[in-house]
């Protein structure tokens, strides 16, 4: 019988167990990493690169890209691995290491997502206070205030409380990589604890991020429709925010199937479902929605330009 004391690895079954399959599976999510890692990596550079892109706006998507790239490698490249090998096995420090990265990463995109939504209303709605409200002081105390005291510790405390649980039944995990629901499949003893952090905390976090992003677009809508005479600026403010919306409801939509639905017999292969098709397709989508936030200015061919470079096409 297993416990936390002798289980040393984790084998992650993945998506299929067809030797056939996997050269194919490798294929398709190695173009899916390198298009992640041109789009958003193209992204990062323009933004750093032009003095004209140097403001909360771009700062925000600047770092979105950088915490894209950071998010796919966690899982993706142990991923890509594990289709060519036939010991598709991870450590157990290595799968906590996961879960953390994964956890902390995505809170924070989540939490990111919520700022842009709130600097889109100030630069829309209180154009004159734009400067006093988001200037670069309130930038970097924003995100202090999600990395560290939010994001870090919320992370910090699933992998703590997951690491803690004794693994008794078994070390196969019916995920292609390491998350917190799988893990507790597998867990003995109680778990109410952890189930309660993942559905409430973790829930909160990513609905709070989505009704506040959302509250903020509902927000900037109106204010348009009743302040707005002009029909170009109005198109043109609804298609910057209908880009930044896209990349909000790829990011929520997953999250909200598998971390505030209540789990169900089929619940984990309902996840490995979900996480494949974000990993998959919802991810280059996801990129793309990015891309065609900054199309109202010349940046956007510029960003296209380099991610055509970058791939050779």
């Amino acid at each position: 019988m297993l416990n936390q004391t002798s289980v040393t690895e984790f084998l992650l079954l993945g998506v299929t167990d067809i030797q056939e399959l996997q050269p194919v599976l490798f294929v398709i999510f190695l173009a899916t990493y390198i298009v992640s890692l041109a789009g958003n990596g193209a992204i990062l550079m323009v933004v750093i690169s032009d003095s004209r892109l140097h403001s909360p706006t771009y700062c925000f998507l600047g770092n979105l890209s950088c915490l894209d790239i950071c998010y796919s490698t966690v899982t993706l490249p142990k991923m890509l691995g594990n289709f060519l090998s036939t010991l598709k096995t991870i450590s157990f420090l290595g799968c906590i290491s996961q879960l953390h990265f994964f956890h902390f990463l995505g809170s924070t995109e989540s939490m990111l997502l919520a700022m842009m939504g709130f600097d889109r209303f100030v630069a829309m709605c209180k154009p004159l206070h734009y400067i006093l409200i988001m200037n670069h002081q309130v930038c970097i105390q924003l995100a202090v205030t999600v990395w560290i005291i939010i994001v870090f510790f919320h992370a910090l405390l699933h992998s703590v409380m997951t690491s803690h649980l004794n693994f008794c039944c078994s070390n196969h995990i019916h995920h292609i990589f390491c998350d917190v629901k799988p893990l507790l499949e597998l867990a003995c003893g109680t778990i109410e604890l952890n189930e309660w952090l993942l559905n409430t905390v973790t829930g909160t976090i990513a609905m709070g991020s989505f009704f506040l992003t959302f509250l903020s677009y509902f927000y900037i809508i109106i204010y348009l429709f009743f302040k707005t005479h002009s029909y170009s600026m109005l198109h043109k403010a609804l298609s910057t925010c209908a880009s930044h919306f896209s990349v909000v409801v790829l990011f929520f939509v997953p999250v909200d199937f598998v971390y505030i639905h209540p789990a169900s017999s089929s619940s984990v292969d309902q996840d490995q479902i979900i996480a494949i098709i974000k990993k998959g397709y919802l991810d280059i989508w996801h990129n793309i929605g990015k891309m065609l936030m900054s199309k109202q200015d010349d940046s956007y061919r510029r960003v296209y330009t380099t991610v055509c470079i970058f791939l050779n096409v």
